[in-house]
């Protein structure tokens, strides 16, 4: 079936209101036991970040409390969360991440 040219506008007029996702902001939160090396070990393996960035946020968390990661989509700063506490049980530590909705 052709498509007349009403129903090309409409289409056009809806992928102009098509939105970008919502993105995420994730953030690592400090605490008196996690180490400092674990903290890195996880910048740089969940957040994929190198060794300067990764001491940089570290030590950001460690003198203001809280330190940004990175911002994903929502499934994806969700995966980084589940994949941080998840490693941190695992090592012993209470390491714990919050996600904000970016405005």
């Amino acid at each position: 079936m052709a498509q007349t040219q009403r129903d090309l506008e409409e289409d056009v007029a809806s992928e102009e209101k098509t939105e970008e996702p919502p993105m995420f902001r994730v953030y690592l939160l400090n605490d008196d036991y996690t180490t400092m090396d674990f903290v890195i070990f996880v910048l740089r393996h969940i957040f994929n970040k190198n060794d300067e960035e990764a001491v940089n946020i570290m030590l950001h968390v460690h003198r203001n409390g809280i330190g940004l990661c990175g911002v994903y989509s929502s499934e994806i700063a969700e995966t980084k969360v589940k994949e941080v506490t998840g490693l941190a049980r695992e090592n012993g530590f209470p390491l714990q991440c919050k996600i904000e909705k970016e405005e």
